[in-house]
């Protein structure tokens, strides 16, 4: 069994800073309501915000010796997608990993976990997305998997797709969805402001948003 796979196919430069314009809450919308993570995994603080291809990672509980790996073989840009078990009583990641992976130019971590260090690591300015916060070191003893697919927060997730994470949460796009997903979220957009525009106009909410009709086909009653 090959445990580490050094290199992966990245998406374009250009797509991934064309498509990074967007909350990921749009591109959730827009690729019909999918790649959504658990609600559970978020920003350890407000205004974090990490847009790149995922680096995937699978670690056992309690253990971030590929963690630890897959930091050093790492791109600029690239977000660090570890499984860590579905565990949030671990401190995995912290400080001193943060400082590795700035170095690096990595822009992100997300992973079904928790971390230590959260003020330290607010304080270099690195984004982390997970379960929060805990003290409880780990250990560096079990092999897992480097560049191969994972499941985090209920999603697949294959490196070299595009993850992208607000307050909102995270979500993944297909390597090969992501110019499509660009293409719909630009249309979104375009439509919300203009929504935005006609209801500072003063226009009518439901007239606007069309559910009109849709209330006067389930025979909508006013008292």
């Amino acid at each position: 069994m090959v445990h580490v796979i050094r290199s992966f196919e990245r998406p374009d430069p250009a797509a991934v800073k064309d498509i990074s314009q967007y909350a990921p809450s749009t591109l959730h919308e827009a690729q019909g309501r999918t790649g959504a993570l658990t609600s559970r995994i978020k920003p350890i603080y407000s205004g974090m915000r990490a847009c790149g291809p995922a680096l995937t990672v699978s670690c056992h509980p309690s253990d971030n010796l590929m963690l630890i790996t897959a930091i050093s073989l790492a791109q600029p840009g690239d977000v660090l997608v570890v499984s860590a078990g579905d565990h949030p009583e671990q401190g995995g990641f912290g400080e001193v990993l943060t400082t590795a992976c700035m170095a690096k130019g990595i822009v992100g971590l997300v992973t079904d976990a928790g971390v230590r260090d959260g003020l330290a690591i607010r304080k270099r300015g690195f984004n982390v997305f997970c379960y929060g916060l805990s003290m409880k070191g780990t250990v560096k003893e079990t092999l897992g998997t480097i560049n191969q697919p994972i499941v985090i927060g209920g999603i697949a997730v294959n490196p070299g797709d595009l993850v992208s994470a607000d307050d909102d949460g995270v979500v993944v796009v297909p390597r090969n969805n992501i110019a499509a997903v660009s293409k719909a979220s630009a249309e979104r957009e375009a439509k919300e402001a203009r929504m935005m525009a006609a209801l500072e106009a003063k226009g009518n909410i439901l007239e606007l948003s069309g559910m009109d009709k849709v209330l006067a086909a389930k025979n909508c009653t006013y008292g």
